[in-house]
């Protein structure tokens, strides 16, 4: 039998459909589980993959929050969850390694599943140089922000930042302006996933800038590299009638 390992979120509804799970199909430690169940929204999946990244689980995760992209559907009443987890489709995806240099030279290192961002902290723009594969691509670029999103985290903090929806296995990233003052027209650009993404912030005393990979924050940083993590492998489940290239697929029609 398939050993389970229960995790929800803190909400009240999270909490109780938890419970009801794990009466009624018993409750694993994650380090000793087959298969972790997240239950929640996607923020809370975010934070499950994070946490659990190291263990190398497949995780499947049932909507009990307020955004479900990433989640399958929980039908308390009809909930047959063995043979839907027997039946449910592997989605493979590699996050984002981001290595944030600080002004006093520290570099810190985290991973994102979505994007990772640069915003400004202050009222002023930031002015950010980017590079891509060593070499200049924009030399100055006068902006709120840009992120490089994953095929995953597109529909995300991307898409509404108006960036394209990437399919999975596309191999594919998303280069994507927040809104930019100068060059004002330009719109992003997709890269090759094994490109190698640098952001220099021009004049960071002035105009200071942090870095997110997640949810995870850097303030003050001066540099930002980021490339995908190969050697990281992340695995989501989903049921077959609603698998995540079919839901992102969709949400390039949606009006």
């Amino acid at each position: 039998m398939t050993a389970i390992a229960f995790v929800a979120s803190r909400t009240e509804g999270a909490q109780q459909a938890r419970q009801q799970m794990i009466d009624r199909y018993g409750d694993h430690p994650p380090e000793e589980a087959d298969i972790i169940v997240a239950i929640g929204g996607d923020g809370f999946m975010l934070q499950t993959m994070h946490r659990s990244m190291n263990l190398q689980k497949p995780i499947y995760g049932l909507m009990q929050g307020s955004v479900g992209f990433l989640m399958n559907q929980f039908e308390n009443d009809e909930l047959d969850l063995p043979e839907r987890l027997a039946r449910a489709e592997t989605a493979e995806l590699h996050p984002l390694r981001m290595v944030a240099q600080g002004e006093s030279g520290a570099e810190l290192t985290a991973l994102a599943i979505n994007e990772v961002s640069v915003f400004r902290q202050t009222k002023q723009a930031a002015k950010i140089r980017v590079k891509i594969n060593d070499t200049v691509k924009l030399e100055e670029m006068i902006c709120d922000g840009i992120l490089l999103s994953t095929p995953a985290g597109s529909t995300a903090y991307n898409l509404s930042a108006h960036g394209p929806i990437v399919p999975l296995g596309a191999n594919i990233l998303a280069l994507t302006p927040i809104s930019p003052f100068r060059p004002r027209r330009w719109r992003g650009a997709l890269l090759q996933c094994d490109a190698k993404v640098c952001f220099e912030v021009l004049d960071h005393y002035k105009r200071p800038v942090s870095a997110v990979a997640d949810a995870f924050e850097v303030r003050d940083v001066v540099e930002v590299s980021i490339t995908e993590a190969k050697d990281v492998t992340l695995r989501m489940m989903f049921d077959p009638e609603h698998n995540l290239e079919d839901r992102i697929l969709n949400e390039q029609f949606t009006i």
